[in-house]
């Protein structure tokens, strides 16, 4: 496997910026959410570049997608939490449906880039089988 170097990848790039956006909004949220959803928020956005990062040191690419699985899922978490803060007024509905948005086309690049390292896996799973078909029927003949 090559590893990835997590920081020039977009879908890092965008976590990162995505979770700042984030912390903004939730500096606002009332104080008495500071342990629920203002934490819970934060660290459910924080997960996504981190499993980002984490999973790009991996061996394998199955691991590598397992972490970006887990990205995928802190990312819905995220746009529950923003939509909880809808429905209690913590953000007004143009904000939400920015970081919705955003939140959407993360987990977008998540889910595609999963599928690339999937095909890719497989591709070079096809290449070293042809390979060792060659080198088999070289011995042979």
């Amino acid at each position: 496997m090559n590893k990835h170097n997590f920081r020039k990848l977009k879908i890092y790039q965008r976590a990162i910026e995505f979770a700042v956006e984030i912390y903004k909004l939730s500096r606002t949220f009332p104080k008495e959410e500071l342990y629920g959803l203002t934490s819970q928020i934060r660290r459910a956005v924080t997960s996504i570049s981190l499993n980002i990062a984490e999973g790009s040191g991996n061996d394998s690419e199955k691991e590598f997608k397992r972490f970006l699985e887990i990205a995928l899922r802190s990312a819905y978490e995220v746009m529950a939490c923003l939509e909880i803060a809808l429905r209690l007024n913590y953000c007004d509905r143009k904000e939400f449906d920015r970081l919705i948005t955003e939140a959407d086309e993360i987990a977008a690049m998540i889910i595609g880039f999963a599928q690339r390292l999937k095909s890719d896996s497989l591709r070079s799973e096809c290449l070293k089988s042809d390979s060792l078909k060659s080198d088999s029927l070289s011995s042979v003949v």
